[in-house]
């Protein structure tokens, strides 16, 4: 089993917790996302994937046009291997 996958979405217009709720929403509804975290101050939201899923740039971007917002950039976190942490 892969493990998670953990993308940084940089999102253009994210300013209050309302529109991290639609943000969130929308990008909820994208195939193999496991859990959400945004941050309003950055303009970012943390996704993780199920079990190593990927997260197309092109679904993040329908996803975030969706909600009303630009994507502007996606990027892979690095995660530290298993047995080790910060």
């Amino acid at each position: 089993m892969a493990a998670p996958i953990t993308y940084r979405l940089h999102v253009d217009g994210l300013s209050c917790p309302f529109c991290a709720y639609g943000l969130e929403k929308k990008l909820g509804e994208v195939d193999g996302v496991q859990s959400l975290e945004t941050n309003i101050k950055d303009g970012t939201v943390t996704v993780t994937m199920k079990d190593g899923a990927p997260l197309s740039e092109v679904s993040a971007k329908q996803a975030v046009k969706a909600a009303g917002f630009s994507l502007r950039k996606l990027e892979p976190v690095q995660s530290a291997p298993a047995g080790q942490t910060k």
